[in-house]
């Protein structure tokens, strides 16, 4: 949770409020659709899902650890970084790739709260979600609009109050998921539930596709993309090169445990009769969780879920919306002028934040239920991490040996940064065709924004032209190789299974040398890192 009394005051935040930072984010509105989002696509392997997940951003965390202890501290997101290595343009593409997963990331946290608020005995709540369309209706969209409002208000005037109730808000999202993960532990434990006993229960019944098609579209990715937080406030961080490394770590491996744990208990204590009925993907729940504790005559249970359907999203809806501004301000130079507006007292983005809540209405109404934003989100987040592991190569490809004291090289890094960026091509495939695509267009379609401001403010630059190239490429080659790929990803089978992700690693590994190979000393790198290795 970061406070804004924090951001006033240069190294105030505290290693607990950087782990809470990204705990809080983590386990946000992931952990209350996740699971059944997964299960419905994987089955009972949904936990496989779960713990690749963990594994490929503890992969790519590694490239941020090390790049935030050798680039200067500062508000942005991880796209910055290749501000130093590549130029502002491929910058500006990285960064418009997480501001599209992290603009939509608000208003879903609004939609998680209406939906589990729907399941409540009242007919005005009954009629905020359609469970036809599995979408918000025109009501269920109103309240999630004021919800967005609520977020800003709190990011725009004062985050004070939340200062004062940081460890109990913290730990009651903590609290409230081992409670349900015990509660429906007991309650399968004693009925003799058998989903994950092979010989009765099929574990794999989507194919492994289902497995892989999770991380991506169920909200794994989505859940687990918290673990930036304390990368974008690290520059407020009391020892940021000691306590960000810490806290990214942390966070993902904390989390994790909570949701290989959650996934565990919905796939048990999961009627048998409402399975074979139905089948994984045939339910249906619009408060997964909460739905199972009623059925289940957990009714304590299913309160403390509803409360907890506002505080965890709501809490974590507050901290991306803050984050969202920090990412939006950081490209202030490619962006109208209102986006470079501070307060004056607290440094808060306060012209991002107002620029934020608009476009979070458009993407509510766009894309009116959690599934739906949080499928698009994750493609974006994906999208963003490939900027990561070339910027980890490249530093230390045009940077001596040894910046400063306080710079972390990760050993291995050769081999995980590669390892990483060819993971993170995977999960853009296994987003499946034509959703990646979409995204994809989406992020094309933020490059007349950078050339029209460029050329307005006379910072259009060739060379930088140049050298992002490679990051178009790879964006349009992704989407061709998406739409030819097996159609267990929804291609038109050209490359079947097995032959399209050995083909990906050839095509990962071309892209990812290519784009360290025109990595170089930028004007930024040169101002901001090599003129001041001291006092870094």
């Amino acid at each position: 949770m970061i406070i804004e009394r924090l951001f006033m005051n240069k190294n105030q935040i505290k290693l607990f409020t950087l782990i809470s930072s990204g705990v809080g984010t983590i386990i946000g509105s992931g952990w209350l659709f996740g699971s059944a989002h997964a299960a419905a696509l994987a089955g009972p392997a949904s936990i496989i899902s779960w713990i690749i997940g963990a594994v490929i951003i503890l992969i790519i965390s590694l490239s941020l650890i090390e790049l935030s202890t050798i680039s200067p501290i500062r508000m942005g997101s991880i796209g910055y970084y290749l501000r130093y290595t590549h130029g502002s343009f491929a910058s500006f593409i990285a960064e418009w790739t997480i501001l599209i997963g992290y603009i939509s990331t608000v208003p879903s946290e609004a939609t998680a709260s209406t939906q589990y608020l729907s399941n409540w005995d009242f007919a005005w709540t009954k009629a905020l979600f359609d469970t036809q369309t599995h979408s918000l209706t025109t009501n269920g969209l109103i309240v999630s609009s004021i919800l967005c409002i609520f977020y800003f208000l709190i990011n725009y005037y004062s985050l004070s109050f939340l200062a004062k109730s940081i460890k109990t808000i913290t730990i009651f999202k903590m609290v409230v998921p081992l409670i349900v993960i015990f509660s429906f532990y007991l309650i399968s434990h004693y009925s003799g539930g058998k989903n994950y006993d092979i010989s009765t229960n099929n574990f794999t019944p989507y194919g492994i596709s289902g497995i892989f098609t999770a991380i991506t579209t169920a909200g794994i990715i989505y859940a687990f993309n918290g673990f930036q937080s304390p990368i974008s406030f690290a520059a407020e961080s009391e020892n940021p090169r000691r306590n960000v490394p810490i806290a990214i770590i942390a966070s993902i491996l904390f989390c994790a445990a909570i949701y290989s744990l959650l996934q565990y208990s919905y796939i048990t204590v999961m009627p048998m009769q409402l399975i074979s009925k139905h089948g994984w993907s045939g339910l249906h729940f619009a408060s997964p969780f909460a739905n199972l504790a009623i059925a289940l005559n957990l009714n304590l249970i299913a309160m403390l879920l509803y409360i907890d359907a506002f505080v965890s999203p709501a809490g974590a809806g507050i901290i991306y919306n803050s984050v969202t501004a920090r990412i939006m301000y950081g490209m202030s130079d490619h962006m109208p002028k209102i986006i470079g507006i501070r307060s004056s007292s607290s440094g808060i983005p306060t012209g991002a934040l107002i620029v934020i809540l608009p476009l979070s209405f458009m993407c509510l109404w766009l894309l009116p239920s959690w599934d739906k934003l949080a499928a698009v989100i994750s493609v974006g987040y994906i999208l963003g991490y490939a900027s990561a592991t070339v910027c980890a190569i490249s530093f230390r490809r045009i940077a001596p040996n040894k910046l400063h004291d306080k710079a972390i090289r990760i050993p291995g890094m050769r081999i995980f940064a590669p390892l990483g960026f060819i993971l993170v091509t995977y999960m853009l495939y296994w987003s499946r065709w034509p959703l990646n695509g979409q995204v994809i267009f989406v992020v094309l379609l933020g490059l007349p924004i950078y050339f029209y401001y460029a050329k307005k403010r006379n910072t259009l630059d060739i060379n930088d032209i140049l050298k992002a190239v490679w990051i178009i490429a790879y964006l349009l080659t992704v989407a061709l190789f998406a739409y030819l790929g097996s159609k267990s990803f929804g291609g038109i089978n050209v490359f079947p299974d097995i032959i399209d992700h050995i083909v990906l690693i050839f095509i990962s590994l071309f892209f990812f040398t290519w784009g360290t190979r025109v990595s170089h000393k930028t004007t930024a790198y040169i101002l901001e890192i090599e003129n001041n290795i001291n006092t870094l």
